[in-house]
């Protein structure tokens, strides 16, 4: 009966060492995999400032360095609700931005 409970334990222990690692896994592609890091420090302050110039108000929600389309990103919730991405290069400046398609039609609209 020991040898059994034996067998029980380490089947027990090697389906959760797989869901373990099947979670894992998940979680990569889950977030796509990227370290994305945000702005911090006195960089944080200028990247928000250009970013918030550009949109003409709004708050900032989001931020991120090393963007896949430029070296800084700021997110940026507008007035009305809807949101920009706004692209800095690394001397602060705007090299492009993107609307979400809730601003792009009210946008529209006017």
């Amino acid at each position: 009966m020991l040898a059994g409970k034996r067998k029980l334990i380490a089947i027990t222990g090697a389906v959760l060492a797989a869901a373990i690692v099947a979670g894992g896994a998940g979680a990569v592609v889950a977030t796509g995999g990227d370290d994305e890091q945000p702005i911090t420090g006195s960089a944080l302050d200028q990247a928000s400032q250009k970013a918030l110039e550009h949109t003409g108000g709004g708050r900032v929600t989001g931020t991120e360095v090393g963007d896949e389309e430029s070296y800084y990103e700021v997110e940026v919730t507008l007035d009305g609700g809807g949101q920009v991405d706004v692209q800095l290069d690394e001397s602060f400046n705007v090299v492009g931005d993107e609307a979400d398609d809730e601003t792009e039609n009210d946008a529209d609209s006017q």
